[in-house]
Parts: structure tokens; C-alpha cells; sequence
């Protein structure tokens, strides 16, 4: 199972499309719409998210509300694209239209893809870069991580995020593993986080750095239950699931970190202190007394949930800008201010969440019969009933 997506952060649509999904999937729109909506939301967002209201349209792959076995193509359009058809009009122009030099952006932005992505495509106008390399593409990201995570839930996997940490401001670590109990907590947050009073900490410190022209980071979390044992390979590097989650976790916009379990925590304490003993029961069959691993050994799912925590840094673009040198003059100047959100943890945990959903999904696509999802769920019950009583 695979995704490709296109677009630009002002051009008139972003799309992604999904091959390898089995056939007789239930979707619609709003399964999507719904996921989008949950991406816009946060404190701290800025006010792009109130200019946007994305939808999903699905366009191709799915025929009377089920998928087909084909490519699912799925587009959301930019409701903003009426202000940018000229800046981003796909026609050629004019070389010398005045207009278009004035528009022409040589100044790279600090902690951005700007300047490398100028230097690697030879782009003398950075706009090339940045329309591209913004986290405006996370929105069909979670479009397709949205139908992973339907298919998750007719196979019996749930998927849940919360943030953690926001500015140094770190949630108390909660009792809670319902999974829907978890979910419903989260998103009554307005920072999507669990521990009420650290919500109120973190919300004052969004505010502060706004106040401030600042920006702030933070850690987010994503657990995931039901997945069958035995999801992923130890046989090769490349076939590791909690490395392929790792990486696609690192791949979103603003992540600088990944984690399983206790994590870094590990490095810290003795084995006896990591490792999870394993235990056996005639109803559950084989589980471990403790979770410190995050559900994974040697790069395959044990069973228990799965706990993945990203990291992510402060948003660049500052409203108190950093210095940076003019591609064309080589002077050096503040940087240039796009419009931007002082804090996007909490929609970053809904990206990650999705990031996640997708790499189970595609694992278990890899590993069982896929072709029909009646096949699939049999396959997938057979597979839990042989790990209960192997």
C-alpha cells in the first residue's frame, strides 16, 4: 500500500492518491472530513485555519460507497486560491513583468527548507521552495492517513493522540487506557491535552510567546491498540515496523525526535527496569506485564499497545524574525514574516496520529491477504487466534 501527494501551500488543491487499499472498504467523505477538521483545531493556531475549511472529495476508487481495488484519488481544494492565482498561476509569464519581480522572494527564512531547497533545485525565487515545503501538505497526509484508519477500525485497531509536552510544560502521566476515554479527553483540550491543569499552563505559555513573537515546540503522543503480534520482520533493517513508524514520524514537517515507550528513559535505568516480562492466560493468551517497550520487540508488534511519542520543534517563522542573508545581494536582513501559528502541537498530534495509522495499515497490507477486505478481517482473526494458542 503506497500514497503519493501534490500540491502547493497557495495553489488551487492538494491531492493525494492511495493504491493498494482491498476492495469492499466502506469510506465516504466525511470518514475524512471529519480527520481534517480535527488537524485545523488547536490553541495557537493562526488564522490560515479560519480562512481554510478543508473537505475532501473523493474523485476516483470508490463506486456506491466502497472502495473498488483501484487507486483512491482524493483532493482538498484551498478556498484561499482566488487571492494567489497570479503569484501561483501555472501559465508562463512574462520574465519582465514588474509585478512578478516584486513578488519574487530571495530572502531565506532560518530553520526553513528555503535556502537548501533553492540550492538543490536552483530556484533563484524562494517561493518555488517554501509553497511546497510547508506543512500545508500535512492536510492530505491525514487525508489518506484517514482512510488507513478506517481500515484499521473494521479490522479492530484504534488509534488515539494527545500532546504531552508544550514549551517545557510537561502533562502529568495519566492512569487512563480506555482508548475512546482517552480520545474524548483529548478532544475537549483546546492543546488536545489530558491533564487539565498543565492544558491551562500550556495555553498561558502559547500566549506569552505570541505576545512575545515567539513560538513554541512540544511532544506529542500516539497510541494504538489491537494490532495483531507479529506485525513486521526482524530479517532485515528495512522490514522493521517500529523503524518505518520512526521514520514517517520524522518526516513531518517540524519533528526533530521519535520515541517508543519509555523511550530515552531506557538509556537511564537498568534492564530489569526496561524489558517486559511476558505472561500467559487461556483467554488472552501471551502479553507482557508492563508496556516500557511501546508494544514492539525486535521491530514486530507483541500485542500490547502501541506507544509512540514525536517531538516537535518551535515553528521558525517568528513574528520577532531571526537574521538571514539575501540570496541575490548577500546582505544580511530580519527575516521575512509568512502568516503563521505561534504553537501547532496539538494539530501536529492529529498529523502524527495519521502518520502512524498509515504505517499499521500498510504493514498489515504487506503481511496478510489483502486483496478483499472480507479476506482480510478473516485473516487477520485467524492470525490473533493462532498467536492466543501458539
Amino acid at each position: 500500500m503506497r500514497y503519493l501527494t501534490a500540491g502547493e501551500s497557495h495553489g488551487p488543491q492538494l491531492t493525494t492518491i492511495i493504491e493498494g487499499l482491498p476492495s469492499g472498504m466502506p469510506i465516504a467523505e466525511e470518514d475524512i472530513n471529519k480527520h481534517l477538521a480535527r488537524r485545523q483545531k488547536g490553541y495557537g493556531r493562526g488564522r490560515r485555519m479560519q480562512i481554510e475549511k478543508d473537505t475532501a472529495e473523493i474523485t476516483s476508487g470508490v463506486r456506491h460507497g466502497k472502495t473498488l481495488g483501484s487507486p483512491v484519488a482524493i483532493n482538498v481544494k484551498n478556498r484561499d486560491w482566488t487571492h494567489w492565482t497570479h503569484v501561483m498561476g501555472i501559465e508562463p509569464i512574462d520574465e519582465k513583468d514588474e509585478e512578478e519581480i516584486k513578488r519574487k522572494i530571495t530572502r531565506p527564512r532560518p530553520g526553513h527548507a528555503d535556502l537548501n531547497g533553492g540550492i538543490k533545485y536552483g530556484h533563484r525565487d524562494l517561493r518555488n521552495v517554501l509553497e511546497r515545503s510547508s506543512a500545508r501538505e500535512t492536510t492530505v497526509r491525514v487525508a489518506a492517513g484517514a482512510v488507513a484508519t478506517k481500515l484499521l477500525q473494521l479490522l479492530g485497531i484504534e488509534l488515539v493522540s494527545h500532546v504531552v509536552e508544550i514549551g517545557g510544560i510537561k502533562a502529568k502521566s495519566t492512569e487512563m487506557t480506555d482508548i475512546h476515554a482517552i480520545r474524548e479527553k483529548a478532544e475537549e483540550s483546546p492543546v488536545r491535552c489530558l491533564d487539565e491543569e498543565a492544558g491551562i499552563q500550556m495555553m498561558a505559555a502559547i500566549d506569552e510567546a505570541k505576545k512575545n513573537g515567539d513560538s513554541l515546540g512540544g511532544v506529542v503522543e500516539v497510541i494504538a491498540t489491537g494490532m495483531p503480534s507479529g506485525v513486521g520482520s526482524y530479517v532485515h533493517y528495512d522490514r522493521k515496523l517500529d523503524a518505518k513508524i520512526a521514520g514517517a514520524v520524522l518526516s513531518i514537517n517540524a519533528f526533530k525526535g521519535v520515541e517508543f515507550g519509555i523511550g530515552f528513559e531506557a538509556a537511564r535505568v537498568p534492564g530489569s527496569k526496561v524489558h517486559d516480562e511476558i505472561i500467559w492466560d487461556e483467554e488472552a493468551g501471551y502479553s507482557r506485564k508492563t508496556n516500557r517497550l511501546g508494544g514492539f520487540e525486535g521491530g514486530m508488534t507483541t500485542g500490547m499497545p502501541i506507544v509512540v511519542r514525536g517531538v516537535m520543534k518551535p515553528i521558525p517563522t517568528l513574528y520577532k524574525p531571526l537574521n538571514s542573508v539575501d540570496i541575490e545581494t548577500k546582505e544580511s536582513f530580519a527575516a521575512s514574516i509568512e502568516r503563521s501559528d505561534a504553537c501547532a502541537v496539538p494539530a501536529a498530534a492529529v498529523v502524527c496520529e495519521h502518520a502512524v495509522a498509515w504505517e499499521l495499515a500498510s504493514a498489515i497490507m504487506d503481511q496478510f491477504y489483502a486483496d478483499r477486505l472480507d479476506t482480510l478481517i478473516e485473516t487477520i482473526n485467524e492470525q490473533r487466534k493462532y498467536a492466543r494458542e501458539f
